[in-house]
């Protein structure tokens, strides 16, 4: 919105030019994202407590810790960072740019999807909500439709292509099949995302962590003359993302301040599955969906772990882990909680650098 209120008038004052760099306008965003979780924070978390009264409920079969430290604490923290994020963003990014609708798209309407389990649990006082069914079938028309307005601003060569980390110059055409390749990346990254928010402050920061490298990845992909250096594949307007991810960090650190151990609010599946979807959708306008099974590795490695569970019980009767997913495994072992998140932020931040090397080995 500043963009295109303040920009024409840069000819008259000068310092108005700052609005025509994307650098400018991700810093503002994610002040800004900042700045509206300190000052709805503590409303939101202070209705969201008079109104769920006993809390998000826990559930009966996870690490029995949980029982004691985290009933009565309110759930639909996710609400405060959809606020944030989504209203820094149309401050500041080029409302003309179909990639930052359709993020802006995805992140909303996982969002509320999330919002009515979250509801459906608080109400009812259990911890299943919508049925598993209705929320893929919601998630995925959801991203279907994302997927083909992101298609309408794709250059012709990559709207059908998958592009390989370390190999420059292959691009794999998958035809129609790019399309549901690109729905499951989406809901795949949401979901992973809703399993790794389990403990406070674990799913947040390395949500924001992964939003950092994707900002850094659309500027470049953006940018005729770093993506030509960088070798990677050009996509005009992508660079807008840059803002949009600049205030999902913004947005992060603000929710981080009250879902730290012990945490006032958790995100709930309105932010989990929001956050996830958000980075989902940057990956593939961005083209390094593949990147993102690098850089989001530890969500990987949570969904991985329940799916190993679930299949090794169902075929032999005996579980791998002491519980899934991952976290709560450690949890059982006697790891206390705050040396299990900052060890998974360590591996988040690892597994972010490893992406990054893959931009220069080619």
């Amino acid at each position: 919105m500043l963009f295109h209120i303040l920009l024409p008038l840069a000819d008259e004052f000068g310092i108005l030019n700052l609005f025509r760099y994307l650098t400018f306008r991700t810093g503002g965003a994610m002040m800004t994202a900042l700045a509206v979780s300190f000052l709805f924070g503590p409303v939101l978390i202070e209705l969201l407590r008079s109104k769920q009264g006993q809390g998000q409920p826990i559930r009966e079969d996870g690490p029995e810790s949980h029982l004691l430290t985290k009933k009565g604490t309110p759930t639909m923290g996710g609400v405060l960072i959809l606020l944030a994020v989504c209203s820094a963003t149309l401050l500041w990014s080029d409302l003309t740019n179909v990639y930052v609708w359709s993020v802006i798209g995805v992140t909303v309407g996982f969002g509320f999807i999330g919002f009515l389990d979250d509801f459906l649990k608080v109400s009812k006082r259990n911890t299943k909500g919508l049925s598993g069914k209705l929320k893929l079938l919601m998630q995925v028309a959801i991203s279907g439709v994302a997927m083909f307005a992101i298609l309408s601003g794709l250059p012709d060569g990559l709207q059908s292509t998958l592009a390989v980390p370390f190999l420059k110059d292959l691009l794999l055409d998958l035809g129609w099949v790019f399309v549901a390749f690109a729905i499951f990346v989406m809901v795949g990254s949401s979901n992973a995302v809703n399993l790794t928010d389990g403990l406070d402050g674990l799913a947040i920061v390395p949500v924001m962590i992964a939003a950092g490298v994707f900002g850094f990845i659309a500027y470049l992909a953006g940018n005729t003359i770093f993506s030509n250096y960088l070798q990677l594949h050009y996509v005009p307007g992508a660079g807008e993302l840059s803002v949009f991810c600049g205030a999902l960090v913004g947005g992060g650190l603000g929710f981080l301040w009250f879902n730290a151990p012990p945490a006032k609010v958790f995100m709930g599946d309105t932010g989990s599955l929001a956050l996830g979807g958000a980075l989902g959708a940057v990956s593939v306008v961005t083209k390094h969906e593949l990147v993102l099974a690098i850089v989001g590795g530890l969500f990987v490695l949570e969904t991985v772990s329940v799916i190993v569970q679930v299949v090794s019980f169902k075929l032999t009767g005996k579980r791998v882990f002491a519980m899934a997913p991952l976290h709560h495994h450690f949890e059982k072992k006697g790891w206390a909680e705050s040396t299990i998140v900052i060890r998974f932020w360590i591996i988040a931040s690892i597994l972010a650098m490893a992406g990054l090397a893959t931009l220069k080995l080619r």
